[in-house]
C-alpha cells in the first residue's frame, strides 16, 4: 500500500516538533501535548502517527541517519584516496551537527543514555552511518595508505568520540561555535597517527676532530670528552 506524500510530510513536521520540543524541554519534562502545539496538530494526530512519547523520539534519528548515509555515499564516489574520504566524512558529520543544534541535543544528551534505543530500527540506521568511518579506515589500510598494524574500530572510535565530546560542549556551553572550523586539524591529528608513509630519519652526530682521526684509524674513542682508553693523567 502506498503511503500518501501528505502522510509523510505531517509525519516530519511533527518529528522536527518533537525535536525542538524534546531538546529545549528535556525528555522528561516535554508533553506529547507541547509536540502538538509546536506542530500546530492535535495529540490524537500524533498518536495516528506514534503510538507513545518514546517511540516519537525513538523515531527521529531514523530518517536524519538515513538521509545522511545517502548524501555520503554519493559525495565518496567522487573522492579519491581514503584520508580525503575521511576528511569529507568528518566535515558532513561536524557541518551537520552545527546546523542542526536541536537534533545534536536530542541525539547526544536524550538518546545516548537510553539502552532501549539500541533495540530499535532507527539505531540500525545511525550505526550504519558510523560504519562508514571503519569501512574507509579498513580501505585505507588495504590500499597501503594506512599503517596496517592499526585497529580500525580504535580508529572510528577516535574519530566519533572526539566529534561527540565537541558537539556536546557546544550544546552545553555554546562553543566552539564554528565546528567545521576544526575539520582540518581533526583529520590532520588523525592522519599523523594512522599514515603509512614514514618520514625518513635524519641522525645528526656531532664529532670531535680527536674522536674523528681515531674513527679513521679504526682506533675506539671513549664517549666522555678528554677521557681517551690508555691515556693518564
Amino acid at each position: 500500500m502506498a503511503v500518501h506524500p501528505k502522510s509523510e510530510i505531517r509525519k516530519g513536521e511533527i518529528l522536527r516538533a518533537a525535536e525542538k520540543v524534546f531538546a529545549r524541554n528535556g525528555y522528561q519534562e516535554a508533553t506529547i501535548s507541547d509536540v502538538a502545539r509546536q506542530a500546530k496538530v492535535s495529540e490524537a494526530t500524533i498518536y495516528e502517527y506514534f503510538p507513545s512519547k518514546e517511540e516519537l523520539l525513538f523515531s527521529i534519528p531514523g530518517e536524519t541517519a538515513r538521509r545522511a548515509r545517502e548524501r555520503i555515499e554519493d559525495i565518496l564516489q567522487y573522492i579519491r584516496g581514503t584520508s580525503n574520504k575521511l576528511r569529507a566524512i568528518i566535515y558532513q558529520y561536524l557541518w551537520f551537527y552545527e546546523n542542526n543544534p536541536d537534533y545534536s541535543a536530542v541525539v547526544l544528551l536524550i538518546l545516548k543514555q537510553n539502552r532501549r534505543f539500541l533495540e530499535v530500527a532507527a539505531y540500525q540506521d545511525v550505526r550504519a552511518l558510523a560504519r562508514f568511518v571503519m569501512d574507509i579506515v579498513k580501505e585505507g589500510i588495504a590500499a597501503g595508505e594506512f599503517r596496517d598494524d592499526i585497529n580500525p574500530f580504535l580508529v572510528r572510535s577516535i574519530i566519533l568520540g572526539t566529534i561527540e565530546h565537541l558537539v556536546i560542549r557546544r550544546v552545553l556551553l555554546g562553543g566552539p561555535e564554528r565546528l567545521v572550523e576544526l575539520v582540518d586539524p581533526l583529520i590532520d591529528l588523525i592522519i599523523s597517527g594512522i599514515d603509512a608513509r614514514k618520514e625518513e630519519k635524519i641522525w645528526n652526530v656531532r664529532i670531535g676532530m680527536d674522536q674523528a682521526e681515531k674513527m679513521e684509524k679504526g682506533k675506539p674513542f671513549s664517549e666522555k670528552k678528554g677521557k681517551h682508553p690508555g691515556r693518564q693523567r
